[in-house]
């Protein structure tokens, strides 16, 4: 791929996308989408198109199935009824990630996509085990002593 081909490009505050320019300026991107064909196709066009499109075909039933939900950190923190700034105390999230997160500046890696998943299942057992109580998923709190084995 020669440079000539490549547009340098970000994502201004407002959501829109911006080329930058070789002096650093930016100026609007204008996509070369018809919109209002767009608009105007019906449902079964439109997944026509798609199914016609071998570069981005329409997910089979069966590719459905092998993804995995990716929790959602804003909705999953509302759905908790928990500012960021409780959101993040609780659960040891630095604060400035958990606003990447909420605002698209960054995405969480696969470990903290794990981690999101905890929280969402079990917010009060991940809760308790970084407080440093000893828990048992199903049947509560455990005994902390230690058994020696023979």
């Amino acid at each position: 791929m020669s440079d000539g081909n490549m547009v340098r490009a970000k994502r201004t505050a407002d959501g829109r996308l911006a080329q930058i320019l070789s002096d650093g300026s930016t100026r609007p991107l204008e996509g070369k989408s018809d919109w209002a064909r767009v608009d105007a196709m019906t449902d079964e066009e439109a997944y026509q198109n798609a199914l016609d499109d071998p570069d981005n075909p329409p997910l089979t039933a069966e590719r459905l199935a092998t993804m995995r939900h990716i929790p959602n950190p804003k909705k999953l923190r509302l759905g908790l009824g928990l500012t960021q700034e409780e959101f993040a105390r609780q659960f040891h999230i630095a604060l400035g990630t958990v606003r990447d997160w909420e605002q698209n500046v960054r995405m969480p890696d696969g470990t903290a996509v794990t981690y999101l998943r905890a929280i969402e299942k079990i917010p009060d057992a991940v809760r308790q085990a970084l407080n440093g109580e000893a828990t048992d998923a199903v049947s509560g709190p455990t005994d902390k002593r230690r058994v020696r084995s023979a």
